[in-house]
């Protein structure tokens, strides 16, 4: 019996390529490599990319004896097979813009494969230097949090690869610094200095500024606490007629609270203790 191809028993392709593709903001390199690897790991990748094979040391040796002269049918049909379920593939993990755009009859995989590379690095040179000009010119300020600007940098990053422009990690650690504003220049020449920046990866400098993120706003949050408290009211003493604060008075029969009323002495309804025996 023969052994069923691997790529038949994925059911849900979102589960391997999470990534939707989208003509404006689609990481296209991120999801081509996602796809590739899929696609190796279920033993398809000459679908999309029939020149891919494997290096000499692994390929088997094959020789003019084992080669099939003509492909029995059966082969040929589970070729037609597979190459559905890797168009089937691409179409789900774009964009329905996308699939509108690409989509032909009677297409392969490799066809469809070879269309979103072209549309994404056409006009590569006018498209580079326009995400040259965006890449450049991001800033922290512009952005709710570290993370959002973070992903922004990442993200043009990954535009400027799909054409041809691509950004090293050097580069990339340095525009993170570069947009920053000044109440993370301290970690910004942190960064610079501590590590070698060809060492230094993105993921690192990312980590330590939403970490220095977190520090600063609990810091801030604790000073807003200690000046709440600082700004409370404190109870005000009773005033005089003049307005001056009343202190606790001295009398023949002790201090007097100014907080009470005065005790008026004997009479009807004076407090016995305060009347003379």
């Amino acid at each position: 019996m023969d052994r069923l191809h691997l790529a038949i028993t994925v059911t849900n392709i979102k589960n391997f390529i999470p990534i939707t593709l989208e003509q404006e903001t689609g990481p296209y390199t991120s999801w081509a490599e996602l796809f590739k690897i899929h696609c190796c790991a279920y033993e398809v990748l000459d679908h999309i990319l029939p020149g891919e094979v494997p290096a000499a040391s692994e390929a088997p040796v094959v020789t003019d004896k084992d080669k099939p002269k003509d492909p029995p049918a059966t082969s040929k049909e589970l070729w037609k097979r597979l190459d559905a379920i890797v168009l089937q593939w691409i179409y789900g993990t774009i964009s329905t813009d996308l699939l509108n755009t690409i989509i032909k009859p009677n297409v392969t995989a490799e066809d469809a494969w070879t269309s979103l590379s072209n549309l994404f690095r056409d006009n590569r040179a006018t498209r580079a230097i326009c995400l040259q000009n965006q890449f450049s010119n991001t800033k922290l300020s512009s952005f709710s949090n570290m993370a959002a600007y973070c992903k922004e940098i990442k993200i043009l990053s990954d535009k400027l690869s799909n054409v041809d422009a691509l950004v090293t990690e050097q580069q990339l650690v340095l525009q993170l610094i570069a947009g920053l504003n000044d109440q993370y220049e301290g970690v910004g020449l942190l960064i610079q200095q501590t590590t070698p920046l060809p060492d230094f990866s993105f993921s690192e400098a990312r980590s330590r500024l939403i970490l220095e993120e977190s520090r600063k706003a609990h810091q801030t949050s604790g000073t807003a606490l200690l000046s709440t408290a600082v700004a409370a009211p404190s109870t005000q003493l009773p005033t005089d007629a003049s307005g001056s604060p009343q202190a606790f008075q001295t009398t023949s029969r002790g201090f007097q609270d100014p907080y009470q009323p005065h005790r008026q002495q004997g009479g009807r309804g004076s407090d016995p203790s305060w009347q003379h025996g």
